[in-house]
């Protein structure tokens, strides 16, 4: 057997073997058995420890609530603009200026919303006018109880995400036959894409709607940013007793984990109980005739809700850039009264070192991860290779678990065989979800190949490594550095692994932009941002650039 024949169970190896460990460096933990910290023998004072904790009931329902009421808005957003404007002029607009946003770290959309919202924010200041205010209003928007700023800010990171997995699985359902057959009936667009469309199309990203369930249950980084403080919810307070001077607390943290690994798995089933409920109370209504054709108004909803999203993210990001070069900005000017570099001139030789190791985690852990991609791929093209349901999960694994559930057993489990706090150990953790999303990115267009083109190099006589090398790989170039590009930008924005994994020693610019969230130096935090978005959108713009110079001279492979 050779070793490229291996290469899948490898790969599911890289990623679920430190999922599995440091799930096993939880439980022991959260069950009493640390014997670092003297802790020998099982028992549940750690669980007992935590349920008496007085704000455990306030932290978990925020982090159920937060999380559960982000992914059905983000969904509803996602499905009305695919049922309002698919196939339209309209609907490639908004796509072009979503997908670039994808790469947007999680991180600097939330200070970019953060900044728009906020009392002093620019919204505020448009209204000012017109509401005759000379100072700030006095409203609780950031942070505020009942998590609603939280809940804003995971919308509008997630719906670029639900809209381009809409896409890329919407091809192979052939949605505009479909939606002809029902126009040509009476029905109005939306109701034939909900009636035609949606009940082939959600089964196709069942599995991305779980991971943007578990992730904003789980978030950490945008919680720290948006969400309250008094209590956080429960993953933010997980990660404060970790890193707390008494270690003690790391074992009530592990057991907090664990809780927050029983809520997400209780929130997938209840989310699953309602796919199934939904679709048996929908069935009367897939054949009632209802034609829904007078949907104008809710199509200008649909379209507006994307605008929206889109318009957040992308004044957020203009925010970053002019608090970066503010000078003095009193409100409710519009804009700053000066314009002056002294921020990037302070902040800029700090953040060489943060950089640095961002750019040097980010390259190892995306070439490690395209390697083992390529390497399942080519598999499966050599050896006739079908992944299955059941490897498909596995692959939404790391995704699917809450970070917080099994990171801090990795730290654990780091820390005793001392290999925390090293940049090896955190690119090793930067794989385990780097790759998934390689995968995912690589997949459909290494699939898609021309089988022919490959043909005719072997009738020429080159051996099947020769035609990996010399055809298949050039000519899937551009799809190659995308995947490349995204896992990338999805190491740039790793928040949590760095943080736990590097111990503090590993610093990246999304852990120097998180740690600046309770400072309020906005100019500070513009330029740390703004550099973190840099680094995650360079990837992409070489990923365009490398195939243009490359076939320069083959206007047919320039753009393929």
């Amino acid at each position: 057997m050779t070793l490229l024949r291996l290469a899948p169970a490898l790969t599911l190896a890289v990623m679920i073997g430190p999922v599995a460990a440091g799930m096993a460096g939880t439980l022991l933990p959260a069950l009493g058995l640390m014997p670092v910290l003297g802790q020998s023998g099982p028992g549940l004072g750690p669980i007992r420890d935590l349920l008496g904790w007085p704000g455990l009931t306030r932290s978990a329902g925020l982090s159920v609530w937060t999380g559960g009421a982000a992914t059905a808005i983000a969904l509803a957003i996602t499905l009305t603009i695919c049922a309002g404007w698919h196939g339209t002029r309209a609907f490639g607009w908004l796509e072009r200026a979503l997908s670039p946003l994808l790469s947007l770290p999680h991180a600097a959309a939330a200070f970019g919303l953060a900044f728009l919202i906020a009392p002093s924010g620019w919204i505020a200041r448009l209204i000012a006018p017109l509401a005759g205010w000379d100072r700030p209003p006095d409203v609780l928007i950031l942070q505020d109880p009942a998590g609603l700023s939280l809940i804003a800010g995971l919308v509008v990171k997630e719906v670029p995400f639900l809209l381009l997995m809409s896409l890329a699985a919407m091809p192979a359902l052939r949605p505009a036959h479909s939606l002809n057959t029902a126009r040509a009936l009476g029905y109005g667009r939306m109701t034939g894409w909900a009636k035609a469309v949606l009940p082939r199309l959600y089964p196709q990203i069942r599995l991305p709607v779980y991971a943007v369930l578990a992730y904003s249950m789980s978030a950490v980084d945008v919680a720290m940013i948006l969400g309250p403080g008094t209590p956080p919810p429960l993953p933010v307070q997980v990660l404060r007793w970790m890193n707390d001077p008494d270690l003690t607390l790391r074992l009530r943290a592990c057991a907090g984990a664990l809780l927050q690994l029983v809520l997400t798995l209780g929130a997938l089933g209840l989310w699953r109980g309602a796919e199934l409920a939904v679709a048996r109370a929908a069935g009367w209504w897939l054949v009632c005739g209802g034609r829904g054709a007078r949907d104008g108004a809710a199509r200008a909803a649909a379209l507006g809700l994307g605008a929206l999203t889109a318009g957040g993210l992308i004044a957020g990001l203009a925010l970053l850039a002019v608090w970066s070069v503010a000078g003095f900005w009193g409100f409710p000017a519009l804009l700053p009264d000066a314009v002056t570099l002294e921020g990037w001139h302070r902040q800029g030789a700090t953040l060489v070192a943060p950089t640095a190791d961002t750019a040097l985690i980010a390259l190892a852990a995306t070439g490690v991860a395209l390697a083992l991609t390529l390497a399942c791929l080519e598999a499966e093209t050599r050896y006739g290779l079908k992944p299955g349901t059941r490897a498909l999960v596995l692959l939404y694994l790391p995704l699917i678990l809450p970070q917080i559930a099994f990171l801090p057993g990795l730290q654990v489990l780091a820390l005793q065989s001392g290999v925390d706090g090293t940049r090896g150990a955190v690119i090793a953790a930067h794989v385990v979800f780097v790759l998934p999303y390689v995968f995912l990115s690589l997949s459909d267009p290494w699939r898609g190949f021309d089988p022919r083109q490959a043909a005719v190099a072997r009738a020429l006589g080159a051996s099947p490594t020769q035609v990996f090398w010399r055809v298949r790989l050039p000519m899937l170039l551009r799809p190659v550095l995308t995947a490349a590009a995204v896992g990338a930008a999805v190491s740039v924005g790793q928040f949590l692994p760095t943080l736990l994994l590097g111990a503090g020693r590993v610093t990246t610019l999304t852990t120097e932009a998180v740690a600046l969230a309770a400072g309020g130096q906005r100019r500070i935090i513009g330029v740390t941002a703004l550099a973190q978005t840099a680094a995650a959108f360079v990837p992409f713009a070489l990923a365009l650039a490398i195939p243009a110079l490359v076939f320069r001279n083959r206007r047919g492979m320039r753009h393929g």
